[in-house]
């Protein structure tokens, strides 16, 4: 972990000492975007059921990722009400709250973010990523979660902020607007208010990218290093970031959901009514086959290959239903036979020259 990790007065030491252990994360983060009404609109009592079970599963210390982008806050807000009914203690959560969508009021029938993806929110959500954007949604995400704080901090889709660009003068300031973002963390980094910065994006290149130019203490990745894809390129990042001791987290390692039966790929649904619907459902096909010949799970296949190379340290795991957070967990233990990762390469399910399964 970076030395930037610690506060830098005795005062803030010891505001944080308790929380300093939690730069060490367990290997299962909790992904909290059910709580935000992803795809469907789930009632308190089940969102607090899904909470408790967390701390059921994995005992008194337990890591979530949530983002103000997850319901347009409604992910932290959920969470931290379950967290208070349940009597937890903040210092037996730790909390990554992924910054850059802040909430606002909602002024059309609809939320205008991500159209489609979250069911009947109260709220709008912007994006606001530059020094004072990201200081206004770490603010706002703190409000969201009180009593609780999140210990560690990033920006959210720097790719996708990036990807809007429409000229590369475009991109180069909003890289600047990033940079900045960056800045102010690492300031909060600095104050000991935070004890970890990273960055979550769905572009490995972008993450790669702002390591280059800021101090990082973690990466997480979102749906580049999978059982579906996984270049030799994501894989060299990976060993940087391990050999730099930047802690990687490995999400979204399902595709939404559509490796383990699911209607939905990276956020889209998947109707089969084109070329590239019909090769997932292709894939699909043959990837449950190979699974079912070997008596493993596909859940079980993508989590052992998302935590594979040397250097992930987690996999952040959703779900929607409590009675899958067990499930979850026991998936992060489950080690598979060298004769299904040899299937799997014989029937191109995964790379042949993949390193690190069935070498």
């Amino acid at each position: 972990m970076s030395p930037h990790a610690h506060g830098s007065t005795s005062k803030l030491e010891s505001t944080t000492e308790a929380r300093v252990s939690c730069n060490q994360p367990p290997p299962i983060i909790f992904g909290t975007s059910a709580l935000g009404n992803l795809f469907q609109e789930l009632d308190d009592q089940t969102k607090q059921g899904i909470v408790a079970q967390w701390f059921q599963s994995c005992g008194k210390q337990v890591a979530a990722d949530s983002a103000g982008k997850y319901g347009a806050g409604l992910a932290l807000e959920s969470m931290a009400a379950s967290l208070k009914t349940l009597n937890i203690d903040p210092d037996q959560v730790l909390i990554s709250n992924k910054l850059g969508w802040r909430r606002v009021p909602l002024k059309t029938p609809e939320p205008t973010f991500e159209p489609g993806a979250w069911v009947n929110l109260k709220y709008d959500a912007v994006q606001d990523i530059s020094y004072d954007g990201i200081l206004r949604c770490y603010e706002q995400g703190c409000e969201l979660l009180d009593p609780y704080v999140p210990q560690w901090v990033s920006v959210h889709d720097p790719d996708e902020y990036l990807a809007a660009a429409c000229s590369s003068k475009e991109r180069e300031e909003r890289m600047e607007d990033i940079l900045g973002a960056y800045r102010a963390l690492g300031e909060l980094r600095e104050a000991g208010r935070v004890t970890a910065i990273g960055v979550g994006s769905k572009d490995w290149r972008v993450s790669q990218e702002i390591c280059e130019q800021c101090t990082l203490d973690w990466v997480m990745l979102a749906t580049s290093l999978t059982i579906y894809t996984h270049s030799p390129e994501v894989l060299a990042f990976v060993e940087q970031c391990h050999r730099d001791s930047i802690r990687v987290v490995n999400s979204a390692v399902f595709h939404s959901g559509f490796l383990t039966g699911g209607n939905h790929f990276d956020y889209r649904e998947v109707v089969g009514n084109c070329e590239s619907d019909r090769k997932l459902i292709h894939y699909r096909e043959k990837f449950e086959t190979v699974c079912r010949s070997h008596n493993v799970s596909p859940a079980q296949a993508c989590v052992s290959f998302g935590m594979s190379p040397p250097g992930v340290d987690a996999i952040a795991l959703n779900s929607s239903r409590a009675s899958r957070v067990e499930e979850n967990v026991s998936l992060v233990q489950t080690s598979l036979p060298d004769k299904f990762w040899s299937a799997m390469k014989d029937a191109g399910m995964i790379d042949s020259q993949y390193p690190y399964v069935a070498s």
